[in-house]
Protein backbone atom coordinates (compact mmCIF):
# COMPACT_ATOMS: atom_id res chain seq x y z
CA UNK A 1 0.00 0.00 0.00
CA UNK A 2 1.21 3.08 -1.03
CA UNK A 3 2.10 6.25 1.53
CA UNK A 4 -0.71 8.72 0.75
CA UNK A 5 1.48 11.72 1.21
CA UNK A 6 2.44 10.70 -2.37
CA UNK A 7 -1.33 11.52 -3.61
CA UNK A 8 -0.30 15.06 -3.21
CA UNK A 9 2.53 14.76 -5.90
CA UNK A 10 -0.10 12.97 -8.37
CA UNK A 11 -2.46 15.54 -8.09
CA UNK A 12 -0.42 18.05 -8.78
CA UNK A 13 1.59 16.51 -11.26
CA UNK A 14 -2.33 16.68 -12.73
CA UNK A 15 -2.28 20.44 -11.92
CA UNK A 16 -5.03 20.12 -9.83
CA UNK A 17 -4.75 22.55 -6.38
CA UNK A 18 -3.10 19.72 -3.84
CA UNK A 19 -1.17 20.43 -0.24
CA UNK A 20 -1.75 19.88 3.66
CA UNK A 21 -1.40 21.71 6.26
CA UNK A 22 1.03 19.58 9.26
CA UNK A 23 -0.05 20.39 12.57
CA UNK A 24 3.01 20.08 15.25
CA UNK A 25 1.57 20.45 18.43
CA UNK A 26 1.27 18.25 21.66
CA UNK A 27 -1.46 19.88 23.76
CA UNK A 28 -4.75 17.90 24.06
CA UNK A 29 -7.21 20.17 23.41
CA UNK A 30 -5.61 21.62 20.32
CA UNK A 31 -5.10 17.95 19.00
CA UNK A 32 -8.51 17.41 19.72
CA UNK A 33 -10.21 20.62 17.89
CA UNK A 34 -8.23 19.51 14.75
CA UNK A 35 -8.93 15.93 14.60
CA UNK A 36 -12.99 16.84 14.65
CA UNK A 37 -12.01 19.65 12.21
CA UNK A 38 -10.50 16.94 10.20
CA UNK A 39 -14.07 14.89 10.78
CA UNK A 40 -16.13 17.13 9.77
CA UNK A 41 -14.35 17.02 5.92
CA UNK A 42 -13.72 13.25 6.36
CA UNK A 43 -9.79 14.32 5.82
CA UNK A 44 -6.53 12.82 6.50
CA UNK A 45 -4.82 14.51 9.07
CA UNK A 46 -1.34 15.33 9.30
CA UNK A 47 0.52 15.58 13.22
CA UNK A 48 3.82 15.92 13.99
CA UNK A 49 6.06 15.79 16.68
CA UNK A 50 9.66 17.57 16.68
CA UNK A 51 13.06 15.83 17.71
CA UNK A 52 12.42 18.75 21.10
CA UNK A 53 9.40 17.55 22.23
CA UNK A 54 9.11 13.22 21.78
CA UNK A 55 12.48 11.61 21.78
CA UNK A 56 13.66 8.35 23.26
CA UNK A 57 14.17 10.21 26.52
CA UNK A 58 10.31 11.99 26.31
CA UNK A 59 11.54 15.14 25.29
CA UNK A 60 10.00 18.17 27.07
CA UNK A 61 6.49 16.27 26.90
CA UNK A 62 7.48 13.24 28.56
CA UNK A 63 6.57 11.44 25.90
CA UNK A 64 8.74 8.67 23.58
CA UNK A 65 7.58 8.08 20.15
CA UNK A 66 5.38 5.68 20.60
CA UNK A 67 3.99 6.86 23.29
CA UNK A 68 3.45 9.83 21.08
CA UNK A 69 1.22 7.57 18.57
CA UNK A 70 -0.96 6.07 21.68
CA UNK A 71 -1.39 9.74 22.85
CA UNK A 72 -2.78 10.80 19.69
CA UNK A 73 -4.88 7.77 19.22
CA UNK A 74 -6.56 8.04 22.59
CA UNK A 75 -7.42 11.34 21.40
CA UNK A 76 -8.90 10.19 18.43
CA UNK A 77 -10.50 7.28 19.95
CA UNK A 78 -12.45 9.74 22.71
CA UNK A 79 -13.87 11.76 19.75
CA UNK A 80 -14.62 8.89 17.44
CA UNK A 81 -12.06 9.73 14.67
CA UNK A 82 -11.05 7.33 12.91
CA UNK A 83 -7.25 6.43 13.10
CA UNK A 84 -6.19 5.30 9.56
CA UNK A 85 -6.79 8.79 8.73
CA UNK A 86 -4.25 10.03 11.15
CA UNK A 87 -0.43 10.40 9.56
CA UNK A 88 2.26 10.82 12.46
CA UNK A 89 5.67 12.93 11.03
CA UNK A 90 8.88 13.30 12.82
CA UNK A 91 9.96 16.97 12.19
CA UNK A 92 13.49 17.98 13.05
CA UNK A 93 14.33 14.43 13.33
CA UNK A 94 18.03 14.28 13.84
CA UNK A 95 21.00 15.44 15.99
CA UNK A 96 19.42 18.69 17.14
CA UNK A 97 18.68 17.86 21.03
CA UNK A 98 22.16 16.91 21.11
CA UNK A 99 23.71 19.16 19.07
CA UNK A 100 26.17 19.74 21.82
CA UNK A 101 27.68 16.28 22.10
CA UNK A 102 30.45 14.91 19.50
CA UNK A 103 29.30 14.12 16.29
CA UNK A 104 29.87 10.44 16.62
CA UNK A 105 27.61 10.29 19.88
CA UNK A 106 24.80 12.86 18.75
CA UNK A 107 24.46 10.90 15.80
CA UNK A 108 24.29 7.39 17.45
CA UNK A 109 21.26 9.30 19.47
CA UNK A 110 20.01 10.79 16.27
CA UNK A 111 19.66 7.07 14.55
CA UNK A 112 18.00 5.70 17.74
CA UNK A 113 15.26 8.39 17.56
CA UNK A 114 14.51 8.02 13.76
CA UNK A 115 14.30 4.02 14.34
CA UNK A 116 12.14 4.59 17.34
CA UNK A 117 9.78 7.08 15.41
CA UNK A 118 9.32 4.13 11.87
CA UNK A 119 9.03 1.52 14.55
CA UNK A 120 6.23 3.91 15.86
CA UNK A 121 4.21 4.05 12.78
CA UNK A 122 5.23 7.71 11.95
CA UNK A 123 4.57 7.40 7.91
CA UNK A 124 6.73 11.30 6.90
CA UNK A 125 9.89 11.66 8.70
CA UNK A 126 11.88 15.07 8.76
CA UNK A 127 15.55 13.85 8.43
CA UNK A 128 17.12 17.28 9.92
CA UNK A 129 20.99 17.06 10.22
CA UNK A 130 21.88 20.97 9.61
CA UNK A 131 23.18 22.23 12.85
CA UNK A 132 27.04 21.77 13.62
CA UNK A 133 27.41 19.14 16.21
CA UNK A 134 30.14 19.19 19.17
CA UNK A 135 33.45 18.48 17.42
CA UNK A 136 32.53 20.46 14.32
CA UNK A 137 35.01 23.68 13.40
CA UNK A 138 32.66 26.63 14.94
CA UNK A 139 34.34 28.70 12.05
CA UNK A 140 33.02 26.81 9.10
CA UNK A 141 29.85 26.20 7.38
CA UNK A 142 28.72 23.54 7.33
CA UNK A 143 28.97 21.87 3.58
CA UNK A 144 26.39 19.93 1.53
CA UNK A 145 27.99 16.92 1.15
CA UNK A 146 28.51 16.60 5.17
CA UNK A 147 24.93 17.64 5.88
CA UNK A 148 23.43 15.23 3.29
CA UNK A 149 25.80 12.47 3.88
CA UNK A 150 24.34 12.51 7.74
CA UNK A 151 20.98 11.91 6.48
CA UNK A 152 21.49 9.50 4.38
CA UNK A 153 22.80 7.74 7.52
CA UNK A 154 19.89 8.46 9.39
CA UNK A 155 17.64 7.15 6.28
CA UNK A 156 19.51 4.12 6.25
CA UNK A 157 18.48 3.60 10.05
CA UNK A 158 14.86 4.28 8.83
CA UNK A 159 15.05 1.88 6.33
CA UNK A 160 16.38 -1.07 8.43
CA UNK A 161 13.47 -0.30 11.15
CA UNK A 162 10.89 -0.48 7.94
CA UNK A 163 12.52 -3.98 6.49
CA UNK A 164 11.99 -5.37 10.02
CA UNK A 165 8.15 -3.95 10.49
CA UNK A 166 7.60 -5.89 7.01
CA UNK A 167 8.42 -9.07 8.56
CA UNK A 168 5.50 -9.13 10.85
CA UNK A 169 3.09 -7.22 8.47
CA UNK A 170 3.48 -7.41 4.85
CA UNK A 171 1.62 -4.49 3.84
CA UNK A 172 3.29 -1.97 6.10
CA UNK A 173 3.06 1.15 4.12
CA UNK A 174 6.55 2.70 3.72
CA UNK A 175 7.83 6.35 5.25
CA UNK A 176 8.32 9.57 3.03
CA UNK A 177 10.79 11.68 4.16
CA UNK A 178 11.73 15.55 3.83
CA UNK A 179 14.82 16.86 3.62
CA UNK A 180 16.72 20.10 4.24
CA UNK A 181 16.38 22.92 6.80
CA UNK A 182 16.50 26.63 5.76
CA UNK A 183 14.45 27.68 8.58
CA UNK A 184 15.92 28.88 12.01
CA UNK A 185 15.47 26.32 15.19
CA UNK A 186 11.55 25.49 16.04
CA UNK A 187 9.85 27.77 17.27
CA UNK A 188 10.05 30.73 15.82
CA UNK A 189 13.39 33.55 16.09
CA UNK A 190 14.78 34.56 18.99
CA UNK A 191 15.78 38.22 17.45
CA UNK A 192 13.75 41.07 15.77
CA UNK A 193 14.50 40.88 12.02
CA UNK A 194 14.30 42.97 9.31
CA UNK A 195 13.59 40.56 6.74
CA UNK A 196 13.92 36.77 6.05
CA UNK A 197 16.08 35.93 2.89
CA UNK A 198 14.38 33.63 -0.10
CA UNK A 199 16.31 30.35 -0.36
CA UNK A 200 18.55 30.64 -3.54
CA UNK A 201 18.13 28.68 -6.24
CA UNK A 202 21.81 27.31 -5.97
CA UNK A 203 21.66 26.18 -2.69
CA UNK A 204 18.21 24.34 -3.13
CA UNK A 205 19.40 22.37 -6.18
CA UNK A 206 23.31 21.64 -3.83
CA UNK A 207 20.99 20.28 -1.39
CA UNK A 208 19.69 18.07 -4.23
CA UNK A 209 22.73 16.76 -5.78
CA UNK A 210 24.59 16.58 -2.22
CA UNK A 211 21.89 13.69 -0.93
CA UNK A 212 21.83 11.70 -4.92
CA UNK A 213 25.62 11.69 -4.46
CA UNK A 214 25.38 10.35 -0.78
CA UNK A 215 22.64 7.86 -1.81
CA UNK A 216 24.80 6.49 -4.59
CA UNK A 217 28.01 6.69 -2.36
CA UNK A 218 25.81 4.12 0.31
CA UNK A 219 24.72 1.90 -2.73
CA UNK A 220 20.97 2.87 -1.93
CA UNK A 221 20.11 4.06 -6.01
CA UNK A 222 16.92 3.90 -5.63
CA UNK A 223 16.08 5.60 -2.74
CA UNK A 224 15.66 9.13 -3.49
CA UNK A 225 12.05 7.92 -4.88
CA UNK A 226 11.45 7.89 -0.75
CA UNK A 227 11.84 11.75 -0.81
CA UNK A 228 8.71 13.92 -0.79
CA UNK A 229 9.68 17.42 -0.17
CA UNK A 230 12.48 19.57 0.76
CA UNK A 231 12.77 22.30 3.46
CA UNK A 232 13.08 25.85 1.79
CA UNK A 233 12.90 28.96 3.12
CA UNK A 234 10.02 31.31 1.04
CA UNK A 235 10.38 34.01 3.12
CA UNK A 236 8.39 33.47 5.96
CA UNK A 237 8.86 34.06 9.71
CA UNK A 238 7.45 35.20 13.05
CA UNK A 239 8.86 36.42 16.10
CA UNK A 240 8.67 37.89 19.91
CA UNK A 241 6.73 40.29 17.80
CA UNK A 242 6.67 40.24 14.29
CA UNK A 243 5.77 38.32 11.18
CA UNK A 244 7.28 37.98 7.78
CA UNK A 245 4.83 37.90 5.49
CA UNK A 246 5.00 35.68 2.72
CA UNK A 247 5.81 37.33 -0.66
CA UNK A 248 5.18 35.39 -4.10
CA UNK A 249 7.08 37.85 -5.91
CA UNK A 250 10.36 37.37 -3.92
CA UNK A 251 9.77 33.78 -3.89
CA UNK A 252 9.10 33.39 -8.05
CA UNK A 253 12.58 32.49 -8.54
CA UNK A 254 12.50 29.42 -6.35
CA UNK A 255 8.90 28.08 -7.38
CA UNK A 256 9.77 28.47 -10.82
CA UNK A 257 12.71 26.17 -10.20
CA UNK A 258 10.20 23.78 -8.49
CA UNK A 259 9.11 23.17 -12.09
CA UNK A 260 11.94 21.06 -13.28
CA UNK A 261 11.87 18.99 -10.46
CA UNK A 262 7.99 17.04 -10.26
CA UNK A 263 8.37 14.70 -8.04
CA UNK A 264 9.17 16.67 -4.87
CA UNK A 265 7.31 19.78 -3.12
CA UNK A 266 8.71 22.20 -1.09
CA UNK A 267 7.50 21.82 2.78
CA UNK A 268 7.58 25.16 4.45
CA UNK A 269 8.18 25.48 8.17
CA UNK A 270 7.08 28.46 10.36
CA UNK A 271 3.77 29.74 8.69
CA UNK A 272 2.31 30.71 11.52
CA UNK A 273 0.37 33.52 11.61
CA UNK A 274 0.11 34.37 7.89
CA UNK A 275 -3.18 35.90 5.88
CA UNK A 276 -4.96 32.65 4.56
CA UNK A 277 -4.75 33.90 1.06
CA UNK A 278 -0.88 34.08 1.61
CA UNK A 279 -1.01 30.46 2.73
CA UNK A 280 -3.21 29.26 -0.48
CA UNK A 281 -0.75 31.45 -1.97
CA UNK A 282 2.04 29.23 -1.06
CA UNK A 283 0.26 25.98 -1.97
CA UNK A 284 0.06 27.18 -5.39
CA UNK A 285 3.18 28.28 -5.60
CA UNK A 286 4.95 24.61 -4.66
CA UNK A 287 5.06 24.62 -0.96
CA UNK A 288 2.41 21.93 -0.74
CA UNK A 289 3.17 21.46 3.02
CA UNK A 290 2.29 23.97 5.05
CA UNK A 291 3.57 23.67 8.97
CA UNK A 292 1.93 25.29 11.52
CA UNK A 293 2.85 24.93 15.72
CA UNK A 294 3.10 27.88 18.38
CA UNK A 295 -0.26 29.71 15.89
CA UNK A 296 -2.30 26.96 17.52
CA UNK A 297 -1.51 27.10 21.13
CA UNK A 298 -1.48 30.86 20.66
CA UNK A 299 -5.47 30.53 19.64
CA UNK A 300 -6.04 28.24 22.39
CA UNK A 301 -3.80 30.40 24.85
CA UNK A 302 -6.23 33.65 23.50
CA UNK A 303 -9.37 31.37 24.29
CA UNK A 304 -8.80 30.64 27.45
CA UNK A 305 -7.48 34.02 27.95
CA UNK A 306 -10.87 35.84 27.05
CA UNK A 307 -12.65 33.09 29.02
CA UNK A 308 -10.79 34.80 32.36
CA UNK A 309 -11.90 38.10 31.01
CA UNK A 310 -15.48 36.91 31.30
CA UNK A 311 -14.74 34.76 34.56
CA UNK A 312 -13.23 37.78 36.55
CA UNK A 313 -16.66 40.04 35.24
CA UNK A 314 -19.31 36.86 36.07
CA UNK A 315 -17.33 35.46 39.84
CA UNK A 316 -16.92 38.23 42.03
CA UNK A 317 -16.07 36.07 44.42
CA UNK A 318 -12.06 35.86 44.00
CA UNK A 319 -11.50 33.33 46.23
CA UNK A 320 -13.91 30.97 44.07
CA UNK A 321 -11.85 32.23 40.66
CA UNK A 322 -9.50 30.20 38.51
CA UNK A 323 -6.72 32.65 38.85
CA UNK A 324 -5.44 31.04 35.72
CA UNK A 325 -3.32 33.85 34.03
CA UNK A 326 -1.64 34.24 37.52
CA UNK A 327 -0.83 30.62 37.46
CA UNK A 328 0.59 30.41 34.33
CA UNK A 329 2.94 33.65 34.73
CA UNK A 330 4.13 32.07 37.94
CA UNK A 331 4.95 28.60 36.64
CA UNK A 332 6.79 30.57 33.76
CA UNK A 333 8.48 32.58 36.51
CA UNK A 334 9.57 29.83 38.46
CA UNK A 335 11.21 27.97 35.66
CA UNK A 336 12.05 30.46 33.05
CA UNK A 337 14.42 28.14 30.75
CA UNK A 338 11.39 27.75 27.69
CA UNK A 339 11.43 31.37 27.38
CA UNK A 340 14.30 33.43 28.89
CA UNK A 341 16.35 33.52 25.41
CA UNK A 342 13.60 34.24 23.07
CA UNK A 343 12.19 37.57 25.37
CA UNK A 344 13.80 41.21 25.15
CA UNK A 345 13.07 44.17 26.39
CA UNK A 346 11.91 46.08 29.31
CA UNK A 347 10.78 44.15 32.65
CA UNK A 348 7.04 45.41 30.89
CA UNK A 349 7.94 44.37 27.16
CA UNK A 350 8.99 41.20 28.74
CA UNK A 351 6.09 40.35 31.09
CA UNK A 352 3.68 41.01 27.89
CA UNK A 353 6.03 38.83 25.75
CA UNK A 354 5.04 35.93 28.68
CA UNK A 355 1.31 36.37 27.78
CA UNK A 356 1.32 37.47 24.05
CA UNK A 357 4.39 36.80 21.94
CA UNK A 358 3.60 35.24 18.84
CA UNK A 359 6.66 33.03 20.04
CA UNK A 360 4.29 31.79 22.32
CA UNK A 361 6.43 29.77 24.95
CA UNK A 362 3.56 29.73 27.62
CA UNK A 363 2.79 26.53 25.36
CA UNK A 364 6.11 24.78 27.26
CA UNK A 365 3.75 25.40 30.63
CA UNK A 366 0.34 23.84 30.20
CA UNK A 367 1.13 20.36 30.90
CA UNK A 368 2.07 21.68 34.52
CA UNK A 369 -0.35 20.20 36.85
CA UNK A 370 -1.66 23.40 38.66
CA UNK A 371 -1.83 25.61 35.53
CA UNK A 372 -3.58 22.02 34.05
CA UNK A 373 -6.14 22.49 37.18
CA UNK A 374 -6.43 25.88 37.05
CA UNK A 375 -7.64 25.59 33.67
CA UNK A 376 -10.11 22.76 34.81
CA UNK A 377 -11.52 25.19 37.33
CA UNK A 378 -11.95 27.78 34.79
CA UNK A 379 -13.97 25.56 32.28
CA UNK A 380 -15.80 24.66 35.84
CA UNK A 381 -16.84 28.56 36.75
CA UNK A 382 -17.81 29.86 32.74
CA UNK A 383 -19.84 26.57 32.35
CA UNK A 384 -21.59 27.29 35.66
CA UNK A 385 -22.94 30.48 34.90
CA UNK A 386 -25.14 31.96 31.55
CA UNK A 387 -23.08 34.16 29.45
CA UNK A 388 -24.69 37.53 28.38
CA UNK A 389 -24.31 37.23 24.38
CA UNK A 390 -23.19 40.96 24.53
CA UNK A 391 -20.03 39.75 26.55
CA UNK A 392 -19.41 36.93 24.60
CA UNK A 393 -19.25 38.98 21.85
CA UNK A 394 -16.76 41.57 23.22
CA UNK A 395 -14.28 39.01 24.17
CA UNK A 396 -14.98 35.88 21.45
CA UNK A 397 -16.45 37.35 18.63
CA UNK A 398 -16.30 34.98 15.97
CA UNK A 399 -17.16 32.18 18.34
CA UNK A 400 -20.45 34.60 19.45
CA UNK A 401 -21.28 34.64 15.92
CA UNK A 402 -21.42 30.04 15.52
CA UNK A 403 -23.35 30.64 18.95
CA UNK A 404 -25.35 32.42 17.79
CA UNK A 405 -26.29 31.08 14.15
CA UNK A 406 -26.69 27.57 16.41
CA UNK A 407 -23.23 26.02 15.42
CA UNK A 408 -21.43 25.92 18.14
CA UNK A 409 -22.43 25.66 22.31
CA UNK A 410 -21.97 28.28 24.50
CA UNK A 411 -19.88 25.73 26.52
CA UNK A 412 -16.40 26.80 27.99
CA UNK A 413 -14.06 24.02 26.39
CA UNK A 414 -15.77 24.33 23.04
CA UNK A 415 -15.23 28.00 22.89
CA UNK A 416 -11.68 27.50 23.22
CA UNK A 417 -11.34 24.83 21.06
CA UNK A 418 -13.45 26.45 18.16
CA UNK A 419 -10.56 29.68 18.67
CA UNK A 420 -8.58 26.82 17.33
CA UNK A 421 -10.29 25.41 14.73
CA UNK A 422 -10.04 29.08 13.64
CA UNK A 423 -6.43 28.93 12.50
CA UNK A 424 -7.09 25.23 11.43
CA UNK A 425 -9.30 26.66 9.04
CA UNK A 426 -6.84 29.38 7.04
CA UNK A 427 -4.83 25.87 6.33
CA UNK A 428 -7.88 23.99 5.24
CA UNK A 429 -8.51 27.09 2.79
CA UNK A 430 -4.79 27.29 1.78
CA UNK A 431 -5.49 23.49 0.52
CA UNK A 432 -9.22 23.34 -0.77
CA UNK A 433 -11.06 24.61 -3.29
CA UNK A 434 -13.90 26.17 -2.68
CA UNK A 435 -13.87 26.61 0.90
CA UNK A 436 -14.90 29.96 2.23
CA UNK A 437 -13.92 31.15 5.79
CA UNK A 438 -15.15 34.48 7.59
CA UNK A 439 -12.88 37.34 6.86
CA UNK A 440 -10.69 35.82 4.06
CA UNK A 441 -12.63 36.98 1.15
Amino acid sequence: MKNRLLNIIEKRKLGIHSGIPSFCCSNKIVIEAILEQSRRFDDLCLIEATSNQVNQYGGYTGMTPMEFRQYTYGIADKIGFDKSKIILGGDHMGPLPWADLPAKEAMKEAKKLVRLCVLAGYKKIHLDTSMRLGDDDVNEKLSYDKIAERGVILYQECEKAYQEMLKSNPDEIKPVFVIGSEVPIPGGIKEQEDGIDVTGIEDFENTILSYKKMFMKYGLDNCWDDIIAIVVQPGVEFGENSVQIYDRNRAQHLSNTLKSYPDIVFEGHSTDYQPPTKLKEMVQDGIAIIKVGPALSFALREGIFALCGMEKELIKDEAKQSHFKEILEYEMLQNPKHWQSYYHGTDLEIENSRKYSFSDRCRYYFIKPRVEQAMQKLFENIDSVEIPWGMLHQYMPLQFNKVRDGILPMKAKELVKDAVICVVDDYNYAVKYNYLISGVL
